[in-house]
């Protein structure tokens, strides 16, 4: 099989055992790979309502055909689970060097279902693979974890891990690679600490084969030089993911004190500059990627020194801004712990800022926050909060079920401005300042997330995306329910990227055209733009499924209250709510096939896509 290694690693914990399996032919015409793959194991695999801290949830890694390839930025792979932080899909995705040195190891891709009687850790190493005993690493932190492992098995390999976060089942808990590239969103590290599962450690130097290598060599050699001369890389390379924190705020999206309003009153001590002036020492790059947006950074001196990468955007915005914190060195500092202990940032600093308004409220008092007086922009409680969400310790241990769970245990209205969809936390852009926003939340299988249509891209950043055919948004405080298509196409094309193992950020410089060269040429078949549309499709329907499955409802496809009902109090969105989003839902049903009166994926769709054997699982 070309652009595959053909095998699939199978790791039982219950039992302690691990075998192979070869890797299904028709399954890699049909999801490719990657997060496609993935989530076809894990609808076919995982019982119904299965606990997702419990024995039968699986905990999927995969990579795709064009990982570990000389493709541009094709060093990501994915991690699928039935989350414990939504009770749906959960997906998350890496770059890095773990997914290329797996794959080089042998496998496309683990499967880890059971319970380890005690801490374990797997290490795979070229085509072998054995559990050994992790009793002597368990309550390490993500950093100590790696370097220990790495002087056992050498600077060759790759370790993949989780911290005290994972351990204590915190359920936004991330896994870790290479100590600051996260597997962060939906609580993967709480299903791998679940099983009693410390650590991967990969090792390998087999070859990848592609279908055809001297035309996969052009298309892939072509595709990087575009990126290369791209104001993408000028930009990022420079600035990294926060250049875009500058331009959110003046258009008033930049959420703030837990989203009670979107301008933030001083950008520049936090923004890209302030990055390069302050605390930068360096840049870096993950596999294969002529962009280099990873930043080095290192605060000297000062209650918040600390060494290591970032912070990305979001960090800056969740554990920043939803904070009503400015002060960079405090959010470094407050971003690397959650790296050390191995936690979703997003999560946590949304978390953290929506009891910060309950405190700012009254709603909750010192009584029950360990005496801790949780006041906006004060940094070192936010930073005192990473501290006891990791380790569960006193207020931390309600702090680690998440912004939903808490408002539920909590009550008192706190769910108008409880700031997740379907349980997952929002990330830093506000739709009342780019309403197409909105909607791409709400249709995000896994939750209120950005990056699975990335249209804040074209919506916030001016920032049009060459991978699909039109996705300009001609004015973002307008609802246009033609404009729905645009997230419609750019989930089914960020969906292709998901299963073949790209960074999105190439979505920006390159076209379905300069993409699908790649993809065929790896493995050695015919692959167009229509077939690239189509799985897509089919690879996004599939994860719809399951959520329907697991009791998703049309309900269930809507925003926070605050979003819905309370207008932006300045800033260019002043006076704006997300207030059509039904209308933006029917256009987005519509265009997707599925059923308006219930958010389904309609059976006529299903048998479209070549999805017949799970119509019967939903209807």
């Amino acid at each position: 099989m070309f652009g595959y290694m053909g095998k699939i690693l199978r790791v039982d914990l219950s039992e302690s055992s691990i075998s192979e399996e070869t890797l299904s032919e028709d399954m890699c015409k049909m999801f490719l790979g990657g997060s496609g793959m993935a989530t076809k194991y894990l609808f076919d695999e995982v019982p119904k309502g299965a606990d997702p801290l419990g024995t039968d949830n699986e905990l999927i890694f995969m990579t795709g055909p064009l990982t570990g390839t000389i493709a541009p930025s094709s060093g990501r792979f994915s991690v699928v689970a039935k989350s414990p932080l939504t009770g749906l899909w959960g997906h998350a995705n890496s770059g890095g060097f773990w997914g290329p040195k797996l794959k080089r190891s042998g496998f496309d891709g683990i499967i880890i279902r059971g319970i380890s009687a005690k801490p374990k850790y797997l290490v795979v190493d070229n085509g072998s693979a054995e559990l050994r005993d992790a009793e002597g690493i368990w309550g390490e932190s993500v950093f100590e974890t790696t370097k220990l492992l790495r002087q056992k098995f050498g600077k060759n390999s790759n370790v993949a891990c989780i911290g005290i976060g994972g351990e204590k089942q915190v359920r936004y808990a991330a896994i870790m690679n290479e100590n600051h590239r996260a597997l962060g969103r939906c609580g993967m590290g709480a299903v791998m600490g679940s099983k009693f599962l410390k650590a991967i450690v990969v090792k390998g130097g087999q070859k990848i084969q592609t279908g055809n290598k001297d035309a996969f060599d052009k298309a892939a050699k072509e595709a990087y030089a575009l990126v290369d001369e791209s104001l993408l890389k000028i930009t990022l390379e420079v600035y990294g993911t926060n250049m875009g924190l500058d331009l959110t705020n003046i258009r008033g999206g930049l959420p703030t004190r837990n989203w009670q309003t979107g301008v933030f009153p001083n950008t520049d001590a936090i923004n890209g500059p302030a990055i390069i002036e302050k605390i930068l020492t360096g840049r870096k790059a993950c596999f294969a990627c002529p962009i280099k947006c990873g930043r080095l950074s290192d605060v000297k001196e000062g209650p918040y020194a600390c060494e290591g990468e970032g912070p990305e955007y979001e960090s800056v915005g969740t554990l920043g801004t939803m904070c009503g914190i400015g002060n960079l060195e405090a959010i470094t500092k407050a971003h690397i712990l959650c790296n050390e202990y191995g936690l979703d940032t997003i999560s946590a600093g949304s978390t953290i800022a929506f009891v910060m308004e309950c405190y700012e409220k009254g709603i909750i008092t010192k009584s029950e926050t360990d005496g801790l007086d949780l006041k906006f922009g004060d940094a070192d409680v936010m930073i005192e909060l990473v501290h006891k969400i990791a380790k569960r310790e006193g207020i931390g241990d309600l702090l680690a079920e998440g912004t939903k769970r808490i408002s539920e245990k909590i009550g008192k209205g706190t769910e108008k401005f409880a700031m997740h969809v379907k349980g997952l936390e929002l990330p830093a852009y506000d739709p009342r300042s780019a309403k197409i926003c909105g909607l791409a939340y709400v249709t995000a299988n896994r939750g209120g997330d950005h990056i699975t249509a990335y249209v804040e891209g074209p919506a916030i950043l001016d920032i049009p995306f060459m991978i699909i055919e039109k996705s300009t948004i001609e004015d973002p405080l307008i609802e246009n329910p033609e404009e729905a298509e645009v997230v419609k196409d750019m989930e089914d094309a960020f969906a292709i990227f998901d299963a073949v193992g790209l960074c999105k950020f190439m979505g920006v410089a390159l076209t379905a055209e300069e993409v699908t060269p790649m993809i065929a040429n790896a493995i050695g078949r015919d692959f167009d733009v229509d077939e690239f549309k189509k799985t897509g499709e089919r690879v996004y329907n599939i994860a719809r499924a399951f959520n329907v499955r697991e009791g998703l409802t049309k309900a269930d496809d809507t925003l926070p209250k605050r979003l819905l009902e309370e207008p932006m109090p300045e800033g260019e969105a002043k006076g704006h709510v997300v207030e059509k989003l039904d209308q933006m839902l029917d256009a987005y049903y519509e265009f997707r096939g599925w059923d308006k009166g219930t958010g389904k994926p309609t059976p006529e769709r299903l048998k479209e896509l070549g999805l017949d054997d799970i119509i019967d699982k939903i209807y």
